[in-house]
């Protein structure tokens, strides 16, 4: 027996759309493609960031970043980032 497919878009986009969604993806060069990626990559950082921002208000932009970077890389990673800052005066 095949496994299942995975879908690739929520439930809430119509079979329809879907597919032309997945033949503009096909038909899209590398080049273009790199470019969609870029962009949601951008864009989901962006958005995560301001969630943190919007989490924790008080805290300083450098705060803020060192908190993001714990949040997708780990507290380990935003320890070492924050003595790198610290030792080079960065502020």
């Amino acid at each position: 027996m095949a496994p299942p497919e995975k879908e690739l878009f929520p439930k809430d986009t119509h079979p329809d759309v879907e597919q032309r969604q997945i033949a503009m993806l096909r038909e899209a060069g590398p080049a273009r493609r790199f470019t969609l990626t870029r962009s949601l990559s951008r864009s989901v950082i962006e958005m995560s960031r301001a969630a943190v921002k919007r989490r924790h208000p008080d805290l300083s932009s450098r705060e803020c970043a060192l908190r993001w970077v714990a949040l997708c890389y780990g507290e380990n990673l935003a320890r070492r980032v924050a003595a790198y800052l610290e030792e080079r005066g960065v502020r």
